[in-house]
């Protein structure tokens, strides 16, 4: 990379805010207020995310006279739900390759149950008059080297013979980049129904509103300290009072889990974006994004892209940093020096935007396990259930996951509660050094495959064998 491009693309980021677009919002609502005393209900959610208030909106939806009660620690949707791409996928499994190599028996069950999901979200959105931008366009995975492509069309190949390809179209380097025109697109699978993209703190302030709209109590600024048994239910002591409850579910992802023994599941790894000015109509045309798909490249560390309403491109991905210790902290929130390598990828793929600047350049934790996609379970015989480990995919399924949730609160056999992948965990990981080696281990690898057309490293394939190999 020359000096003089390196410089051109950092002075893009010179007014970039550092904060995530989503929530630098002028119609960002007003919390509601803390809880203050005691109080009694049938359910309490806890956690304002997406995963917390699917659960509350669901659980009235179901039983409109149950007495439900959220609260949220800080003000709902401003961790996770309020910084990711904004892709809600289909995908209940971290993708179908994910999903075909850990749940082969179901994967056509978990494939309906996610396009139900979806369907079920797109209708919440329209029945609550949820203004979060929602839009039907896809994904397309984008191959930026030749071993890529191949791999793509095998894999196409595959899916077809298993009857997985519904809706599912390969593209050469032609049809890709008549889509979206970046001279490193070599080819592409382009996802036309399996995927929305949508503004996920509107998404979250909406969900809010239909709950609140529903009779749910929510109370933000009213972090849960402690949960405990009483009598026949549970309780969960806050600053400056106490929730009584019979049932309670937990949503609260990368978290430390109210539930102990759960913490090893998940760690937290630090995700970046970028957001560029609104692009102009002659530049939104030099790259012909005609049709609003979302975007993702297919190596192992991949970037991800999309337009917003006004036509803005968010970039991110790439990196993901694990910060030793595995502790939730502000001050991982921003990375200068991501910001600076994802401009560079950016004006990379998109040569034709040179001199388009960035607004925002902001991060946040995802809820990582080792599986890639959510585990579930429950505590306290039954009073308490849980759902985390989305690793970046939980925008679609934690709806899913509340529906999960729900039906193992109820101690109901249900489609849902009887797959393998509700009944099994992902495997914990080990604690510290150990976690950080073995991450900053897998991430060198992963680099070092994507600079060697994919070869595998021992590491790699050890992982594979184990059930642990990331390939994103």
């Amino acid at each position: 990379m020359a000096p003089s491009a390196m410089s051109r693309w950092t002075q893009s980021l010179s007014e970039a805010r550092p904060v995530s677009y989503w929530l630098d919002d002028p119609g960002r609502p007003v919390p509601e207020p803390a809880l203050t005393g005691r109080t009694v209900c049938d359910l309490l959610v806890v956690g304002g995310g997406y995963s917390g208030l699917w659960t509350a909106l669901i659980a009235k939806e179901r039983d409109p006279s149950r007495d439900v009660v959220l609260v949220e620690g800080r003000e709902v949707g401003w961790a996770a739900s309020g910084r990711n791409g904004g892709f809600c996928a289909a995908s209940l499994t971290h993708g179908l390759p994910n999903g075909l190599a850990r749940w082969p028996d179901e994967i056509h069950t978990l494939e309906r149950l996610g396009a139900r999901n979806l369907d079920a979200i797109e209708e919440t959105v329209a029945r609550h008059s949820i203004d979060c931008d929602f839009e039907r366009t896809g994904e397309i995975d984008v191959a930026t080297e030749p071993y890529q492509a191949e791999e793509l069309r095998g894999w196409y190949e595959e899916i077809s013979a298993r009857g997985l390809a519904d809706g599912i179209e390969f593209l050469d380097a032609d049809a890709v980049r008549e889509q979206v025109d970046s001279p490193t697109f070599l080819a592409g699978l382009y996802d036309r129904r399996g995927v929305a993209m949508l503004n996920p703190a509107r998404l979250a302030w909406g969900l809010k509103r239909a709950c609140l709209d529903l009779g749910v109590r929510v109370y933000e600024h009213t972090p849960a300290l402690t949960l405990r048994q009483y009598g026949a239910g549970m309780s969960v002591r806050t600053p400056y009072g106490a929730v009584r409850a019979r049932r309670v579910a937990l949503g609260t992802n990368v978290f430390p889990s109210l539930v102990r023994r759960v913490r090893p599941y998940t760690v937290p790894v630090y995700d970046y974006a970028l957001m560029t000015e609104p692009l102009t109509d002659r530049q939104l045309a030099s790259i012909g994004w005609k049709n609003r798909q979302g975007l993702g490249d297919s190596a192992n560390q991949f970037h991800y892209f999309r337009l917003s309403s006004d036509n803005r491109v968010l970039w991110g991905g790439y990196d993901a940093v694990y910060p030793y210790g595995g502790r939730v902290r502000a001050e991982h929130d921003d990375r200068p020096e991501t910001y600076a390598k994802l401009a560079g990828h950016f004006f990379t793929c998109f040569p034709q935007l040179e001199g388009v600047r960035f607004t925002h350049a902001w991060g946040g934790a995802i809820d990582t396990c080792s599986r890639f996609s959510a585990f579930f379970g429950t505590a306290h015989a039954g009073r308490v259930a849980y759902a985390a480990g989305y690793t970046g995919l939980g925008v679609g399924a934690t709806r899913f996951g509340a529906e999960v949730m729900l039906d193992l609160l109820a101690g109901e056999r249900t489609e849902r509660t009887e797959l393998e992948m509700v009944r099994s965990k992902p495997l914990p990981f080990p604690p510290e050094p150990f976690a950080w080696t073995g991450i900053a281990l897998t991430k060198w690898s992963l680099a070092r495959a994507d600079a060697r057309g994919g070869r595998r490293n021992l590491w790699l394939r050890t992982m594979d064998r184990l059930g642990l190999g990331f390939d994103s």
